[in-house]
């Protein structure tokens, strides 16, 4: 196969890669707190093989060195759940989980049968006293103010543990939205949270379908260019070989 060829099929190989993370955007354009994800590609410029100019001819191809989140706070979306917490700024919830801690944005909260405040899968929200906050039977009327306490009929229960991190694109990303980290988490010290409501995807729905459409057009114009390389070398083959 021919350098042109070689230079299109890293290209396509790089927007099927685009693909993949556009459909995942918009497969989670109403998940609570998500945060839309972007390829980062670089320009790969080697020297072409053979060539003994003194200029030798430079071959440029796309790759795709890794992916970076949007970190850009999505709206704050009223449910009416007293349980439902949105993060107004910078911070992240702790959890706790039986490995290690775990990092998220979504408040989406509930009480076990415990009557342990936990997430959607049931690993405990930490206070800023490290432990989880847990309801009595007795308890109602809960209310969380916009620094994070927690408060029933029967008094305050704890305040919600927020932390920021020095760099949030080191994040790993975990199965429902969540998040570990190497980075030693640091405690917000001014929270603002918001009872009631959650924060919405920062997807743009037009934005990432205009954005797949340009991508699909992108990958069948670079396999039309394979293809007709491809058919190129085949006619160069039959006309130049060897005849019998």
């Amino acid at each position: 196969m021919e350098t042109s060829a070689y230079i299109a099929l890293s290209r396509q190989t790089a927007l099927r890669r685009q693909m993949a993370v556009v459909a995942n955007n918009l497969a989670n354009m109403n998940t609570p707190a998500f945060k839309g994800q972007n390829m980062m590609f670089v320009e790969h410029v080697v020297k072409s093989q053979g060539s003994e100019s003194f200029m030798p001819t430079k071959l440029s191809y796309t790759r795709d060195v890794s992916q970076y989140t949007n970190l850009s706070e999505g709206p704050a979306l009223p449910t009416g759940n007293k349980l439902d917490v949105a993060i107004k700024g910078d911070g992240y919830f702790v959890f706790e989980s039986p490995d290690q801690e775990l990092y998220s944005r979504n408040g989406r909260f509930q009480l076990d049968n415990g009557g342990q405040l936990v997430n959607q899968q049931g690993f405990p929200v930490l206070s800023d006293a490290g432990a989880p906050l847990i309801f009595g039977p007795t308890d109602t009327e809960i209310t969380i103010y916009r620094d994070g306490t927690v408060s029933t009929n029967n008094g305050d229960l704890g305040r919600i543990r927020i932390v920021t991190f020095e760099d949030e694109q080191r994040l790993k990303r975990e199965a429902g939205g969540l998040f570990t980290s190497e980075q030693e988490p640091e405690d917000e010290e001014a929270p603002t949270l918001v009872q009631g409501a959650l924060e919405g995807s920062n997807v743009e729905p037009i934005l990432e379908l205009t954005k797949m459409i340009e991508t699909h057009r992108a990958f069948e114009s670079t396999r039309k260019l394979i293809d007709r390389e491809d058919s190129r070398q085949k006619q160069m083959i039959q006309k130049l070989g060897p005849r019998g």
